[in-house]
């Protein structure tokens, strides 16, 4: 007669590792999610860096813009451009109280171009147009701008 240890060690010898194909398999599987991960990595990221863009143009922007208009009594020129909130053009520093973005890099839209600013502006008559490019930083009509 056998004992009980007998009984449970040789149910556990006929089932002790994967075989081949369950590993095949959940490789296979762990293959299949990581590639769908990946391939819709970059469309989550690009939708957030779009999104940004569209923040800053509309939303981020809109209060050192208007603390420099009431400081100085108009919107930076096109030709002072952007750079005014970070440093006081030249012959406008007594009334100046800035800076207005204290960081160079906010300047720049998410993929490392300097958004474009335009005062006054062709789409938003009486005040500025202020876009990006967009992810092909080219001026095309995809822009993402505050119009």
């Amino acid at each position: 007669m056998r004992n009980r240890n007998d009984l449970l060690s040789a149910g556990r010898s006929t089932r002790s590792a994967f075989t081949l194909l369950e590993i095949l398999i959940v490789l296979a599987l762990v293959g299949l999610l990581a590639g769908v991960l990946i391939s819709n990595v970059d469309k989550v990221f690009g939708e957030s860096q779009v999104d940004i863009a569209k923040h800053q143009v509309n939303q981020a922007f809109r209060v050192p813009l208007t603390s420099y208009r009431m400081h100085l009594g108009s919107y930076p020129s096109t030709e002072e451009g952007l750079e005014a909130l970070v440093r006081a053009p030249e012959g406008r520093g007594d009334r100046w109280r800035g800076p207005y973005i204290d960081r160079d890099e906010l300047l720049r839209d998410p993929w490392g171009n300097q958004y474009q600013y335009r005062y006054p502006g062709q789409h938003n008559e009486g005040s500025y147009d202020l876009w990006s490019f967009g992810p092909d930083g080219v001026d095309s009509d995809r822009n993402i701008g505050n119009w």
